[in-house]
C-alpha cells in the first residue's frame, strides 16, 4: 500500500511539472517575442540592456539563474515593502525558467523575422498598412513558421530543465521520487520511474508539435 502511495505522488509530481513548463513556456513565449523586438528598435540603450541580460542568463547555469531569481525576489521584495517577503517557490520556477527559455528563444525569433524577405514589408507599407498590421499579418505569420522548429527543441529542453526546480522546494516529479527513494531505499527503482514518465510526456509532445508544424506549414499565409 506504501509504495502505490508513492506511485500516486510521483504522477501528481508529473502534473506539477507539466504545469510548471506550460506556464513557462507561455510566459517565455512572450518574453522571447519581446526580446527579439528589442534588440532590433534604434534605442540603442534598451537595445544594450536586452543584448546584456540575455547574455547573462544564457552564460549561467540554469541552477544558478533559479537560485537568483528565487533568493533575489525575496531580497528585493523585502527591500521594498519593509519587511520579509516570501516569493513563491512555484512562481520563481516559472520566472528562472521562462527567462532561460526567452534567452533562447529571442534568438529564435530574431533568425525567424531576418528570414522574411523585406520585399514583403515593404509592398505592406505601399498598401497603406500600419506598424502594427504588418506585424500581425505579414511578419508574425511567417516568423512563426520558420521559429516552430527551434521552439520545438527549446520545449523539449524545458521540461527537462524542470527537473532542478525541486532544489527550491517544488513538489514536482523529481522532488517526489527523490522522497519515495529515500523512503523506500529504492532509488533506481522511483528514478526509473521518473524517467519513464519523462519519455512518455517528450514522446506525446513530440507527437503533437508535428501535427502543429504539418498544420502551420500547410496553412496559406
Amino acid at each position: 500500500m506504501m509504495m502505490h502511495g508513492f506511485y500516486l505522488q510521483v504522477l501528481w509530481g508529473a502534473l506539477i511539472t507539466v504545469k510548471l513548463a506550460v506556464s513557462a513556456l507561455v510566459l517565455g513565449i512572450f518574453l522571447g517575442l519581446a526580446g527579439a523586438f528589442a534588440e532590433s528598435i534604434s534605442f540603442k540603450w534598451l537595445r544594450y540592456l536586452v543584448i546584456g541580460c540575455i547574455f547573462i542568463v544564457r552564460g549561467l547555469p540554469e541552477l544558478l539563474v533559479l537560485f537568483f531569481i528565487y533568493f533575489g525576489l525575496s531580497i528585493a521584495l523585502s527591500f521594498l515593502f519593509k519587511q520579509y517577503v516570501e516569493v513563491s517557490a512555484f512562481v520563481a520556477g516559472v520566472i528562472a525558467l521562462s527567462l532561460i527559455f526567452a534567452s533562447y528563444a529571442s534568438q529564435v525569433f530574431r533568425g525567424a523575422f531576418l528570414a522574411i524577405p523585406t520585399e514583403q514589408i515593404e509592398a505592406g507599407k505601399a498598401l497603406g498598412l500600419t506598424a502594427w498590421q504588418i506585424f500581425k499579418f505579414i511578419q508574425l505569420p511567417q516568423a512563426w513558421r520558420y521559429a516552430l522548429p527551434g521552439l520545438s527543441n527549446l520545449w523539449l529542453v524545458l521540461l527537462k530543465d524542470t527537473a532542478i526546480v525541486s532544489l527550491i522546494g517544488i513538489s514536482d516529479m523529481m522532488g517526489q521520487a527523490k522522497m519515495a527513494a529515500n523512503t523506500m531505499h529504492q532509488p533506481f527503482h522511483f528514478y526509473f520511474l521518473a524517467a519513464l514518465i519523462y519519455l512518455c510526456i517528450t514522446t506525446v509532445s513530440q507527437k503533437i508539435l508535428t501535427i502543429i508544424t504539418l498544420k502551420v506549414n500547410h496553412d496559406p499565409c
